[in-house]
């Protein structure tokens, strides 16, 4: 029985297994992070928009507080999303409706009808997985505006 050989251009093709998984996988793992990254930040922007729509369901019920609804939309993001309290911006308006005093920025002082708004930001870099320059300086935001009751 004749002993197999291998082919003459097999001796070749050595080694072009590594050399091709030098060059290709630096570019894959890249796209890959990147895919996973702006599927974060587009989670994050739908929960920083959800802590916005709850802050401003819980602003236009009587008797609620500014600080109320800021703690409450802190309290939501560091749940759901593990942002940090000091790295969230929250500001509350009220528009005062037609025949109502103004409410001066308070919502224990606005009455039925105002328009209320939650807007809520969160830098991008403090609830990124990976440290990078693309989104670098980059704020989701989310805002809700709801009647007062």
């Amino acid at each position: 029985m004749k002993a197999l050989r291998r082919p003459p251009h097999r001796k070749q093709r050595r080694g072009a297994a590594l050399v091709e998984a030098a060059l290709v996988l630096p570019v894959f793992v890249g796209v890959t992070l990147g895919i996973v990254e702006f599927g974060r930040a587009m989670m994050i922007g739908q929960l920083v928009t959800n802590a916005a729509r709850e802050g401003a369901r819980l602003a236009i019920i009587e008797g609620s507080t500014n600080s109320d609804v800021e703690a409450s939309v802190r309290n939501f993001l560091q749940q759901s999303a593990g942002a940090s309290a000091a790295n969230v911006g929250i500001t509350i308006t009220i528009a005062q409706a037609a025949g109502n005093p103004n409410p001066g920025g308070s919502l224990e002082s606005s009455h039925s009808k105002d328009v209320v708004t939650v807007r809520v930001e969160v830098p991008f870099s403090s609830v990124s997985f990976v440290k990078g320059s693309f989104l670098e300086g980059k704020k989701l935001v989310g805002q809700s505006t709801m009647l007062h009751e």
